[in-house]
């Protein structure tokens, strides 16, 4: 514990019993008067049963005291592993401010890579396959951000967990480089996003080795599932999301947000008119879904397109399959009915359209200066593989308090 000047200055002020340790606690007290986190220092304080009151303002120090335990807004480092398009390292970087900085990233895909490099100004190389990069290269960080791939758990998918195997890699067991990584640096917070059926699959086991593998690592481990659409978005997406404290600066609970509940409909997040004709469907097209829906409901299947009500908020949006015909939504407002690609039959004057990549990235939370630099293909399948900022945020702040 550092002497200063005002050590005796306070000193008369405090018990014996736990001096030291209040001793901090006053100083960040009298540091912070005048701020939003004041009345946070002055309720533990009167629980101690300190005299607040006696005690002086920060105002009545003199230049040549110091006030020790300083509570500057820390900077904190980041690496953002599977990191996607950076929706996880985008919510951190809102809720941790300016100070903080991603030292390292790590990404698979060329094409996420390439919208990465076009919205965040990085001064080093984004690192390819996780499972080849060696720890000790990765620089030291405060936090780990890891949102391994869900692909594995979905249940929308097959299933297969730890036995998932994708182009040669095993996405199953890639949350092991993220244990592999953590063990080496033993950062402060290790962040992960899934889904949620991680939590039961393969009955809860799977879900377990996770948990107890981070427990042997030092951490002590908080999860909980939220959904997107209490956050401010008009989407029904539901994620599990695991926060593990390092043990020497874990606290006893941790209390995950609740969200605004704020009600917001598709009609928020709409485009201006007039939407490009090339995201209206052909009515050939509409007639093949139709049919497509009726043998599955024939069959007692419940697949199919869904047209959402604009009023209404939107499903989980996802990459692949039917991905965008789950989301269709019915746009009446006046628009080109001159296809701008090659189509069978004509524009349907339904008005049934599908929503469009900027309008999915508004459904995930990333703000308007986000830069859409690939094809609407590899778009889509982005924004549907990524995460709802507003909840990352969210959570971020509540784990910034406890650091």
């Amino acid at each position: 514990m550092p002497r200063t000047a005002n050590y005796t200055v306070l000193k008369k002020y405090l018990p014996a019993e736990n001096f030291e340790e209040n001793y901090a606690l006053l100083s960040h007290y009298i540091q912070l008067q005048g701020t939003d986190k004041e009345n946070l220092y002055a309720e533990v304080i009167r629980e101690r049963n300190i005299n607040i009151s006696d005690i002086p303002k920060k105002q009545d120090f003199n230049s040549e005291i110091q006030i020790p335990f300083t509570n500057k807004d820390d900077k904190f480092t980041f690496i953002d592993l599977f990191a996607g398009i950076g929706g996880i390292r985008l919510g951190f970087e809102r809720a941790f401010g300016e100070k903080s900085k991603t030292v390292f990233v790590s990404e698979w895909d060329k094409f996420a890579q390439r919208t990465y490099k076009a919205n965040f100004n990085d001064d080093f190389e984004i690192a390819g396959d996780i499972t080849k990069i060696n720890e000790k290269d990765i620089p030291s960080f405060d936090i780990c951000l890891a949102g391994f791939p869900c692909q594995a758990f979905s249940m929308a998918g097959k299933h297969q967990g730890f036995n998932d195997n994708y182009k040669g890699i095993c996405r199953g067991t890639l949350f092991m480089d993220v244990a592999r990584i953590c063990e080496y640096h033993k950062p402060k917070v290790i962040f992960c996003e899934n889904v949620k059926g991680l939590v039961i699959h393969d009955k809860g086991r799977t879900f377990k080795i996770i948990k107890s593998t981070f427990e042997s690592l030092g951490y002590k481990v908080f999860y909980h599932v939220l959904n997107s659409k209490d956050f401010g978005v008009p989407q029904n997406r539901e994620r599990i999301y695991i926060v593990c404290f390092r043990n020497d600066i874990a606290p006893e609970t941790f209390e995950f947000p609740k969200g605004t509940k704020k009600a917001v409909s598709i009609k928020d997040i709409m485009d201006s008119s007039p939407i490009p004709s090339k995201y209206y469907l052909s009515d050939t097209y509409v007639d093949c879904l139709r049919r497509h829906k009726e043998r599955h409901e024939a069959a007692g299947h419940g697949f199919g397109y869904v047209i959402r009500d604009i009023n209404g908020i939107a499903g989980t949006i996802v990459c692949g399959g039917m991905g965008k015909e789950a989301n269709l939504i019915v746009d009446h407002r006046e628009h080109s009915m001159i296809p701008m690609t090659h189509i069978k039959g004509e524009i349907n004057k339904e008005d049934i359209r599908k929503m469009t990549p900027r309008e999915w990235a508004r459904l995930q939370g990333f703000p308007e200066e986000y830069k859409l630099v690939l094809a609407d293909t590899h778009t889509y399948k982005q924004f549907g593989n990524s995460v709802t900022v507003n909840v990352i945020e969210e959570i971020a702040k509540k784990i910034k308090e406890c650091l």
